[in-house]
């Protein structure tokens, strides 16, 4: 905890909360984020509830991209994938990626299709704490298989780091050792910058270093009086109203090959995920990233 607190105090990257009325005082970031999307899984009561009126929602907040996941009615949320996709272009929405479940089908069924309807990526969301820093090795290997899976289908294969690859597991950072394992031609990284700070790790610092892995990001921001004990996630806020120098480090991401990016709350402070939803494509547009 002493770590954490002493990174957040002394980096650079993090600046206290700026209220959201001076947010269009700053000056706008050299580069423009491509396109602004959302995980699913943070709407996921509504998707389940509601898939058209929940994407008709989310489409006209100005979201244009959705990254989905493998939930209890797959992903594409119990349709084909043909008809999801359909459903989710006429709300101006395009679906990049998917976070994938090992489902009866297998990986590289759900690789052809994601393939068939244009989808850019499949991601590993979860592997879980390891005792021995060989069984991440091991997922570099798997990560790699994947990769080529997906490399034949025509689309790419990522790995969405936890809180737990920055956890040091043999005297290493799992997160350095899946980098260094894995082929760049192959597999690409989604930074969750939530867990990458509260972890007390520079996510520019990784973003810099390892340039053009980082494909895509996840995007919340940390409550600095509510730092997280182990993987809990009460620190967990909406944008602009937490630590996260969002402006510069968009900037920093965008100059280092940096894609995709979704919103992706996970704690909700007297709103509905629908509310915090809109919440956050309002801040980046404050900020002029749209």
């Amino acid at each position: 905890m002493t770590n954490r607190r002493t990174f957040i105090k002394n980096s650079g990257l993090l600046a206290l909360s700026i209220p959201f009325a001076k947010l269009n005082a700053l000056a706008a970031p050299v580069r423009k984020l491509p396109a602004l999307g959302i995980q699913l899984y943070m709407v996921k009561e509504d998707m389940e509830k509601d898939t058209p009126g929940t994407l008709k929602r989310l489409g006209a907040m100005g979201y244009t991209q959705i990254e989905s996941y493998g939930g209890p009615k797959g992903m594409f949320w119990g349709m084909g994938n043909r008809e999801f996709k359909k459903l989710a272009e006429e709300n101006g929405l395009t679906l990049i990626s998917s976070h994938y479940n090992d489902e009866p089908i297998g990986f590289e069924k759900q690789a052809e299709l994601a393939a068939e309807i244009g989808m850019k990526y499949l991601i590993c969301p979860w592997k879980g704490p390891q005792k021995s820093i060989d069984n991440f090795k091991r997922f570099a290997d798997e990560f790699n298989k994947n990769g080529e899976i997906c490399k034949k289908h025509g689309l790419r294969f990522g790995y969405h780091p936890h809180d737990y690859p920055y956890k040091k597991v043999d005297d290493q950072l799992p997160i350095d050792v899946l980098l260094a394992n894995t082929d760049k031609n192959l597999v690409d990284f989604e930074m969750d910058y939530y867990y990458t700070v509260t972890e007390g790790q520079n996510p520019e610092s990784y973003i810099k270093k390892y340039g053009h892995r980082f494909k895509l990001c996840h995007m919340r921001d940390v409550l600095k009086q509510r730092l997280p004990k182990g993987s809990e996630e009460e620190s967990a806020c909406d944008l602009g109203q937490g630590i996260i120098n969002y402006p510069h480090l968009l900037s920093t991401a965008l100059d280092n090959g940096m894609q995709y990016f979704f919103v992706e709350q996970s704690r909700f402070h007297n709103e509905t995920p629908l509310q915090s939803a809109k919440i956050n494509s309002d801040y980046l547009k404050a900020l002029r990233l749209l």
